[in-house]
C-alpha cells in the first residue's frame, strides 16, 4: 500500500471502541453502582482506581479524583454505550434496574433497542442491543429516518414494549447475575464544541467513515466496517460550548481498539500526515479528541 492509498483508506473495519475511562470524585460509590446496578465485574482494584468489566473485556476503568468538580455546559460525555449480544440478556439488564429503582428511558429506535440512565455522578449511559430486523435508520436525502421492516416510517425514538421485552426473560432468571461475557462498549457518544470540526477529526485524523451527518439537528454519526455507529457527536450543550477543565469529573478517555499492528500503524501514520498533536505510550497513541479528553488508539492485550 503507497503512501497516498494509506492516507486516504478508512480505518481497519473491525476497530471498535474499548476501554471507558471516567473521573470520579467517590470510587467506592461508583463501583458498587456499576457491579450490583450494572452487573460488572471487578477485574482490577488499585487505591485511586478500578477496572470493571466482564470475563472477555475491559469495559470500565474509574479513577478517583476527590478534588475534581463537575462543570455544566461543557463538551464531554454525552453517553457511553453498553452493548448486550441479544435481547434475553438485555432484557435481564433492564429488568435489573426495574427492580432496583433505577430511573432510566427505555427506547425503541427500530435498529437497536435501548434504554438509557446516568450514574450517581451524571455520566450517562446507554444500555442496547441490535435488532436490524425490526428495520432500519440513517440517511435519507441528508435528514436521519427510521423505518420499520415493512417500510413505515418512526421517529426511532419510539417507546419500549416493556412486556414484550420482558416476555423474553429466562424462568427462573437471577436478575442479580453479572452482564454476559461478551457485552462490549458499542459506541460512544460526545457534546462538542464545533461539529464539522470533530467530524473532520474523527473521519480525516482517524480514519472512521461518516455514516450521517444532519447539521439541521448537529448531529453525526461515524463508524468502522459500515457499524451503525462507534462515534456520535453533537452541539446539544451549544456550539462553541467551552472544553472541560483540567480538574473536571467526567470522561478522561477510552479507547479505539485496532486489530494488530499494522493498522495501529496506519492511522499513526494518518496522524502524522494530519500533523496531530499524539505521543507514544507503551506502544499505544495518545490524542486529544474535540470533546476535551483523549483517544488512546491500540491494540487489544
Amino acid at each position: 500500500m503507497n503512501d497516498t492509498e494509506l492516507l486516504y483508506n478508512s480505518i481497519h473495519p473491525s476497530a471498535r471502541i474499548g476501554m471507558v475511562t471516567l473521573t470520579v470524585a467517590d470510587l467506592g460509590q461508583h463501583q458498587e453502582f456499576y457491579q450490583s446496578v450494572l452487573g460488572l465485574n471487578l477485574l482490577d482494584q488499585q487505591p485511586d482506581s478500578a477496572i470493571l468489566g466482564t470475563d472477555q473485556h475491559r469495559l470500565l476503568n474509574l479513577v478517583e479524583k476527590p478534588d475534581h468538580h463537575r462543570y455544566p455546559r461543557t463538551a464531554g460525555l454525552y453517553h457511553f454505550a453498553v452493548l448486550f449480544p441479544n435481547r434475553p440478556t438485555f432484557s435481564q439488564a433492564v429488568a435489573r434496574l426495574f427492580e432496583l429503582h433505577i430511573p432510566n428511558a427505555p427506547t425503541n429506535h427500530i435498529m437497536t433497542k435501548a434504554t438509557y440512565l446516568k450514574d450517581p455522578e451524571g455520566n450517562g449511559i446507554e444500555l442496547y442491543t441490535e435488532s436490524p430486523e425490526d428495520g432500519w435508520m440513517g440517511m435519507e436525502s441528508g435528514q436521519f429516518i427510521a423505518r420499520r421492516s415493512d417500510g413505515s416510517l418512526s421517529s426511532g425514538r419510539e417507546p419500549l414494549d416493556l412486556q414484550a421485552l420482558f416476555a423474553l426473560l429466562p424462568p427462573g432468571v437471577d436478575l442479580q447475575a453479572p452482564i454476559p461475557a461478551e457485552t462490549t462498549i458499542g459506541h460512544i457518544h460526545l457534546h462538542v464544541p464545533r461539529l464539522q470540526q470533530a467530524v473532520a477529526f474523527y473521519h480525516q485524523a482517524i480514519g472512521f467513515d461518516i455514516m450521517g451527518l444532519d447539521p439541521a439537528i448537529q448531529m453525526g454519526f461515524l463508524s468502522a466496517g459500515g457499524y451503525h455507529h462507534h462515534i456520535g457527536l453533537n452541539t446539544w450543550q451549544g456550539k462553541g460550548v467551552p472544553l472541560p477543565p483540567s480538574d473536571a469529573l467526567g470522561l478522561r478517555d477510552f479507547e479505539v481498539l485496532l486489530p494488530d499492528r499494522e493498522a495501529l500503524d496506519q492511522v499513526r501514520y494518518r496522524l502524522e500526515r494530519a500533523e496531530m498533536d499524539f505521543r507514544t505510550d507503551d506502544g499505544a497513541l495518545e490524542v486529544p479528541e474535540p470533546s476535551g479528553g483523549k483517544v488512546i488508539l491500540t491494540t487489544p492485550s
